[in-house]
């Protein structure tokens, strides 16, 4: 049986090429759950839970998975709320992370919640209270256009 290749970290670094990610947007009785981040780029941020893709996966896939990894917590995907892409430049302006994120909206369905892998806290946020976290770019407003999507849409595939 051939063993699974994991996507390696240092090959985040100066990619050669933008990397697929995917972000969940974790929405229950009105809050929105937030990994901090871990490790680099961006360490002690507040992010939405998530991470790149592996190949083979699907977008699906790798969301749950990565949503397993990080938080415990197993979920339905509901329906894509945004694509953003993250370009961070080092000091002398070269490309050091590229990444095009697409994020969804969930609900979780079993497990329990707890921090691991690449975070170092899992916490639900009341949407008003997310406006004052350190958290990354672009994170605020597609937390609201969730809530936005949630209320049109509902809970059901």
């Amino acid at each position: 049986m051939a063993s699974k290749v994991r996507f390696s970290i240092s090959a985040r670094r100066y990619p050669s090429h933008p990397i697929p990610g995917v972000g969940a947007l974790i929405i229950q009785d009105g809050c929105v759950l937030l990994v901090e981040r871990a490790k680099e780029p961006l360490k002690g941020y507040w992010s939405l839970p998530g991470g790149a893709m592996e190949t083979g996966e699907t977008l699906e896939g790798a969301l749950c998975r990565e949503v397993l990894e990080e938080t415990g917590l197993e979920v339905d995907v509901l329906g894509l709320v945004e694509v953003f892409e993250r370009v961070t430049r080092d000091a002398a302006g070269a490309v050091e992370y590229h990444y095009i994120l697409l994020d969804y909206v969930c609900v979780p369905t079993g497990g329990e919640l707890c921090a691991a892998d690449d975070a170092a806290r899992a916490q639900w946020f009341p949407l008003d209270e997310v406006d004052g976290l350190l958290i990354t770019e672009g994170t605020p407003p597609v937390i609201r256009k969730a809530f936005e999507w949630l209320a049109q849409h509902g809970t059901r595939k």
